[in-house]
């Protein structure tokens, strides 16, 4: 049996939402569950919705409609829903008005909290001023804002008038920012003057001027004063966001929506080629990420979430309509979670009894560089779960968040998925025992395998990561580029979703991710996860963190660099050099030791912490072209790439 880190307490099997739901169904294992929802996928979404409570306007004639192929698969079809309605009419009408909804704190150190009743009031009036301002069904409506309440107000005001709403990360430069407003054709923008990162003021609105000189289909662009700075105005397209709200009405009903009408444009981007956006509906991705906060995270109404992240990332809208669409409360953080101290986070946790903490491995790899004591200056004990996703972690680092940060007691919930996915493909219960980086398995209701390249299930191997029945949430496509969706996860295998990373189920049933597919190393005919190289190495106490990248080798094919970036105040050297490569050796074999270990200082991050490994490896390898730069948080790390030895 593998290294148990953590095991189910008898109040946590008994109190769990997916014990409820087992009984609901008549399972009494995980794996009868997963067996009831494979055989006939349609019933078990079906019970699910009604555990869930979903608030239909209209009744849904038919579970799921696959008429058209897998591909195209329709569910609750016939029915009417609104998320926005979901997230907060209901638990107004439930008598729930005063209780807390969301909770947010600037980097500034200011402070802002709205009750259910109170964020209904802000979402009609934005809901009304975008109306005002010519949106209706079916329009597209860019949010471009760092996250701020009016940030998670906007996503919830677009649904709630059956228009789209098309999340950017706050982060981005006008020329990414542009592309994916112009494809989207967005009627209006919804913006801020500026930002605070790290203490400075960022303009935000000029990046957004910039970018619309190549977007004409936006009309209006309302901004939100977030740092009072002065900026640029256009006159008749620019409105100012407090004034237009001020004079509209504080209630109106939401649209009944179909459930497959679009709500949600994500875009998201590979190394190559132009961003892919996904089209999701108001019983799509609301509904699947509640599905997964109520099964994997056993979300329950007065806890409260948050996840390090951006609005413009999946995870934005996945803590917004996810966790109010199961009556609990958000907390938004705004900036770093080291800045002002390397505390910043556990503060905030601690101040605001924080139940449930979403992070990246890399930014817990980061934090525990700061090392144990400045978590433990604040009472950590009201999170009962920890989260994870974005990438593999390695194994130290997860011990150290599960120890230090959870105490032990509570489990690190490890989810993998996507933006297309809505949410997870795989995931961890908290019911069931923990090993270090692995899964419990599929998320209920995803029929997923890990497959060779025929296509055939393999065990205890490195494989691709498919499903083979669709589920809700599954993305409709892209928009207006049909075929670029069919290529890009139906073309390998028939009627089966082939989703881009490397994956493995061991001996024991823990199911584990390597990385994507096409980040996956194959040294003289043996194909290796580059997570495995930078496991060995950031074990050693000298490393904050690393990157294995692939570089040609005459002789096997490919080789692999490790980029090491070391802990504040070690020194480099070629004593140190061998030890890290001894790491790799004494974990992986001789045949699998690195070409060579490189000192760095610093490694490509996006601002939620998730590693650019692609962009770590075209520039150690001077490649021509970087790929997309739009996610990259530090550019400086470049330079320091550049200057490896």
């Amino acid at each position: 049996m593998a290294d148990v880190v953590w095991a189910p307490t008898p109040e946590y099997v008994n109190n769990a939402n997916l014990t409820r739901f087992m009984k609901r169904v008549g399972c009494g294992t995980l794996e009868e569950l997963w067996a009831y929802a494979r055989a006939d996928i349609a019933r078990f979404y079906h019970e699910l919705v009604n555990e869930l409570g979903v608030v239909w306007f209209e009744p849904y004639a038919q579970t799921l409609d696959i008429s058209r192929g897998l591909p195209f698969a329709r569910w609750f079809v016939g029915g009417r829903t609104n998320a926005s309605f979901s997230c907060l009419d209901r638990w107004v009408q439930a008598g729930r008005g005063g209780d807390v909804a969301l909770v947010w704190e600037g980097e500034d150190g200011a402070l802002r909290t709205y009750t259910f009743g109170e964020l209904l009031e802000e979402v009609c009036r934005l809901a009304s001023a975008l109306k005002t301002l010519g949106v209706g069904r079916g329009d597209t409506v860019g949010i471009f804002m760092p996250l701020l309440p009016e940030t998670a107000i906007a996503l919830l005001a677009i649904g709630r008038i059956g228009a789209i709403a098309v999340p950017a990360f706050s982060g981005y430069g006008a020329p990414a920012l542009a592309t994916r407003l112009a494809d989207a054709r967005a009627k209006v923008l919804l913006t801020v003057d500026g930002v605070f990162r790290r203490g400075k003021a960022v303009d935000l609105k000029a990046v957004a001027d910039a970018a619309l000189v190549d977007v004409p289909s936006v009309e209006h662009v309302l901004v939100f004063a977030r740092t009072g700075a002065d900026v640029h105005w256009v006159e008749r397209r620019d409105v100012d966001w407090s004034k237009a709200v001020a004079r509209e009405s504080t209630f109106i009903e939401a649209e009944h929506t179909a459930s497959d009408e679009p709500y949600l444009l994500l875009y998201t981007s590979g190394s190559t080629g132009k961003p892919k956006g996904a089209v999701h509906g108001h019983a799509g991705f609301p509904l699947k990420v509640q599905i997964d906060q109520f099964l994997c995270f056993d979300v329950k109404p007065g806890e409260r979430m948050l996840w390090f992240t951006d609005m413009g990332w999946m995870m934005g809208p996945f803590l917004v309509l996810g966790t109010l669409g199961l009556g609990a409360s958000i907390m938004l953080y705004e900036g770093t979670p080291d800045y002002p101290a390397p505390d910043r986070l556990w503060e905030v946790v601690a101040r605001h009894k924080v139940t449930h903490l979403g992070i990246a491995p890399t930014a817990i790899r980061s934090l525990m560089a700061h090392g144990d004591d400045w978590p433990r200056k604040h009472d950590l004990s009201t999170l009962r779960i920890l989260a994870s996703s974005g990438e593999p972690w390695n194994p130290e680092p997860y011990r150290w968040f599960s120890r230090i940060i959870g105490g032990g007691r509570a489990p690190i919930i490890n989810y993998s998925g996507g933006t297309e996915i809505s949410g997870g493909i795989l995931g961890c219960y908290p019911v069931r025992e923990l090993v270090p980086c692995a899964f419990h398995g599929p998320v209920f209701g995803m029929d997923a395998d890990v497959v060779d390249d025929a296509g055939r299930p393999v065990r205890g191997e490195v494989g691709e990561l498919v499903v083979r029945q669709p589920w809700p949430g599954m993305t409709q496509g892209f928009w207006h580029d049909e075929a670029r969706y069919l290529t890009t996860y139906w073309s390998r295998f028939p009627n089966v979703w082939v989703h881009g990373d490397w994956a493995s189920i061991d001996a024991d049933g823990f199911w584990y991710i390597h990385g994507r597919s096409d980040d996956t190393i194959n040294v003289a005919g043996k194909r290796v996860g580059p997570a495995e190289y930078e496991s060995a190495i950031v074990a050693h106490a000298a490393v904050r963190e690393a990157a294995a990248v692939s570089v040609p080798d005459e002789l096997k094919g490919e080789s692999v660099v490790c980029l090491v970036v070391l802990r504040n105040g070690v020194s480099e050297g070629e004593a140190l050099r061998g030890e890290l490569t001894g790491k790799v050796v004494e974990s992986l074999g001789k045949a699998l030791a690195p070409k060579a270990v490189k000192f760095v200082h610093d490694l490509p991050h996006t601002r939620n912490g998730k590693m650019m490994r692609r962009v770590a490896r075209a520039r150690y390898l001077k490649l021509d072209s970087l790929g997309d730069l739009s996610a990259l948080e530090n550019p400086g790390s470049l330079a320091a790439i550049d200057a490896a030895r």
